[in-house]
Formats: C-alpha cells, sequence, structure tokens
C-alpha cells in the first residue's frame, strides 16, 4: 500500500528521513554559495585590485606598470559585487607593449593589457611571482614560469598547460572582461 505523506510513513526508517532532510539542507546550502560572488568574470566585469592602496577599487590601464610585473585582481559585477567567493575567480593582469605580444594574445588583450587565470595548471597554487629576468609570471609553489605575452604558454616547469586567458577591453580606461575564459581554470583532474 503506497503512501502518500512520507515522514509519517512506517515503511521509513529514521535514518532515511534525517538522511532526506540533510540532503536538502546541503542542496540548499550550496545553492546558497551560487551566488554573484561566486560566480566566474563574465563580461562588463570589471576588475577590484586584490592588494595595496587601491585595494578593492577598479584597476585602470594606467595602473599597470608597462611591461610587468602582474597585479593580482578578483572580477566585480556591474552591480559593485566582488566575485572573490571563489578562488579559481582570481586574474592576474599585466600591460606590453601591444607589439611584443603574439597575435593570439593581442586578440584577447585590451591595449597591450593581458588577464590570466591566478590559478597554476599544475597544483592550484597562485601564480603570485614576477621573473623580472625573463618578464614572466611565476607560480609561487614549485616554480612554474608563465609567458604573459604568449598566451601565458608554459615556460619552464612542471605545469602542464598554459594559464587560462580571459578576453579584455577597455571601457573609459576602466579594464573590462570582454570574454570568458579561453580554458579551464586551474589543475584538470584525470
Amino acid at each position: 500500500m503506497p503512501c502518500d505523506d512520507w515522514p509519517y510513513c512506517r515503511c521509513y526508517k529514521r535514518r532515511t528521513i534525517l538522511g532526506l532532510l540533510l540532503a536538502q539542507l546541503l542542496a540548499g546550502s550550496a545553492r546558497a554559495e551560487e551566488g554573484e560572488a561566486a560566480k566566474p568574470p563574465a563580461p562588463d566585469d570589471r576588475f577590484a585590485f586584490l592588494t595595496g592602496p587601491k585595494k578593492g577599487q577598479a584597476v585602470r590601464a594606467e595602473d599597470l606598470a608597462l611591461g610587468g610585473p602582474q597585479v593580482q585582481a578578483y572580477p566585480m559585477a556591474p552591480d559593485g559585487t566582488v566575485r572573490s567567493d571563489n578562488r579559481l575567480n582570481l586574474v592576474i593582469l599585466a600591460r606590453f607593449d601591444p607589439a611584443a605580444l603574439t597575435d593570439e594574445t593581442r586578440a584577447r588583450a585590451a591595449d597591450g593589457v593581458v588577464a590570466y587565470s591566478a590559478i597554476c595548471t599544475h597544483q592550484g597554487c597562485p601564480v603570485n611571482m614576477w621573473s623580472k629576468e625573463r618578464n614572466a609570471f611565476v607560480c609561487s609553489c614549485h616554480a612554474s614560469i608563465f609567458d604573459p605575452r604568449n598566451a601565458a604558454e608554459v615556460i619552464d616547469g612542471p605545469a602542464p598547460r598554459p594559464l587560462a586567458a580571459l578576453g579584455l577591453k577597455l571601457k573609459d580606461g576602466v579594464v573590462t572582461v570582454a570574454s570568458t575564459f579561453s580554458g579551464h581554470v586551474g589543475v584538470t583532474q584525470n
């Protein structure tokens, strides 16, 4: 005989009911974490400085030193929500002479400004150092080196692939997302 009111049906044991309620609670919690601050960078997002005297302010092209080093930033939605609830959203920005960029990189850049995921493709560590000698990004954990002028190709180290790139545009001098990441961010699971 079927039971229409499952919590009061004798065919269910207490553990089953508690398990179902816990699953519903966890599903609700996961949905709560999917708010604007956890969403990946989207077109028309700006970037907010992660650290320094301009922390939280929008990044302008002139804020970036020509030829590096990079700055770390999080995307910021048009409504001002900083998308910092997901560590995979951390981005590195740098500015170069557009003539020094490969065609592929120049196509995604905005007046020489490039943007890449700051999450290393080797083991997910932050790419937060700069090699002045090689004019390149460096992962602080295992020293993978990425060429920002050539689609963040791996120059050296254990990283298996380049960093994912974001397409950019400038809006009144403010660095803005034009297109989503070019590939998978961070470590690829086998």
